[in-house]
Order: structure tokens, then sequence, then C-alpha cells
């Protein structure tokens, strides 16, 4: 029993290094900076962009960041329909094919430097929480 559900891990962590892959694809074809305008829509630091983005690492995609990073990477249609059919067969059951990625946009803020980089970071992810809370009580937020 241990022995199938080590194959079944293995078969997984095959598909998520799978769309990983295209992801990771799409990011490198894309001008510099892509990864840290990535980490400032998610709201997270770089190294989290990293081990999503990277097919050496196993840690999956959260599904909540899956309209944010088809948005912000500009992902062409074939791309964006290769990643997401590469992201349902990793994780069957999440997202059926017949649903379609929300549509989202794209606004910039100014907001003060607060002379400290883990306070500006902690001001980007409270506004990015505020965003995503406010769009999920509207019934209009991402995937």
């Amino acid at each position: 029993m241990a022995d199938m559900k080590k194959l079944n891990d293995t078969g997984s962590e095959e598909a998520i290094r799978a769309y990983k892959t295209i992801l990771s694809n799409v990011i490198d074809q894309r001008p510099s900076g892509m990864r840290q305008r990535l980490a400032d829509a998610l709201g997270k630091h770089r190294s989290f962009v990293t081990q999503i983005s990277s097919p050496a690492y196993s840690t999956p995609i959260p599904l909540k960041h899956l309209t944010a990073i088809v948005s912000v990477c500009h992902f062409s249609p074939a791309e964006r329909e290769q990643f997401l059919e590469a992201y349902r067969k990793a994780h069957p059951g999440k997202i059926s094919p017949a649903a379609g990625m929300k549509k989202t946009r794209h606004i910039s803020l100014t907001v003060p430097d607060l002379g400290d980089h883990k306070q500006n970071a902690a001001l980007d992810r409270a506004i990015n929480e505020f965003i995503q809370r406010i769009t999920s009580i509207t019934g209009k937020g991402g995937t």
C-alpha cells in the first residue's frame, strides 16, 4: 500500500512539474522583473514565486493564485490553455474544464515608501488581501 502511495505521489509530482515548466518558460520569455511583478501581485516574496515557478520544487501552485499568474504574466491564449490543462491534470477536480478563468484587470497604486522593506512588503500584502476579500464578498473574485 505504501508503494502505491509513493507511485501516486511521483505521478502527482511529475504533473506539478509539467505545469511549472510551462509557467517557468512563460516567465523566462517575458521582460526582466516579471518575477518581482508577480510577487507584488500575489503579495508574496520573490522566493515564493521561485518555489511555485521552478519545476525543481514540488510545491504546488495554490488555486487562488492562478488568475493573477495568468494575468500578470500575459499568457497567450495557447499558453493559457496548455497551462490550465496541465494544472487540471495535476489537481483533478480543483477547476472544471468548462470553468473559464475570470477576467481581471490590473491597477497601479501609488503608496508611501515606509522606509523599511519589511513594512513595505506588509503594506503590499495587506492591500492585496483587502482586494481579495472585497472581491470574494461581491462574488467577483478570481478562480
